[in-house]
């Protein structure tokens, strides 16, 4: 199984070094000296990481082989790609891998299906789950706890508590409604 852990952004430096935005919650493990790394596009890989270290908040990696501006440059929007056992899960028991995830069922508290879960999104703000609805119509949902109190991976599926209007765009409160009749109050 293949796991998206980081891209890769500008150089950093003369002597090959990059900044890498991370896209895993275990970069000590997937971005540490000795890892082998997939690439997309693959014609840039693999890459074993040489070593790394925090600059400024910011993870900078030097590759093997990569021994210069002009090779780190090149490298510029690089995904990194770890092989993981499909088996495996993290540490912490309430995370998952996006691709334990992708296909469960997706219902309200109710039990009333919503959909299947065909994607999640990793924002710089927040990730959003892509719900494909029976209809074939598609709604984004925030994924926080607030919304997405449940995962169920015995049952394979995916609670949600979602505000008016999130799923069903019939539900929704428009602010300038809500605040006349507030008003007339």
């Amino acid at each position: 199984m293949q796991l998206v852990v980081g891209r890769i952004g500008r150089a950093h430096g003369i002597k090959g070094q990059v900044t890498v935005e991370v896209r895993t919650d275990e970069p000590e493990l997937r971005l540490a000296p000795g890892a082998v790394l997939l690439t997309e596009p693959a014609s840039a890989g693999p890459l074993t990481v040489a070593d790394g270290r925090v600059h400024s908040g910011r993870l900078l990696l030097h590759f093997k082989g990569v021994d210069d501006r002009n090779g780190a440059e090149a490298l510029r929007g690089t995904m990194l790609i770890a092989e993981i056992d499909p088996e495996e899960r993290p540490e912490d028991p309430d995370e998952y891998y996006d691709h334990q995830l992708i296909g469960l069922a997706v219902v309200l508290a109710d039990g009333t299906p919503v959909g299947e879960l065909t994607e999640i999104a990793h924002l710089p703000s927040q990730e959003l789950l892509t719900v494909k609805r029976p209809d074939g119509s598609e709604v984004l949902v925030p994924f926080v706890t607030e919304i997405v109190p449940e995962i169920d991976m015995e049952r394979r599926r995916i609670v949600l508590t979602p505000p008016p209007g999130l799923i069903n765009t019939d539900e929704a409160e428009v602010a300038t409604a809500r605040d006349d009749a507030e008003a007339s109050e």
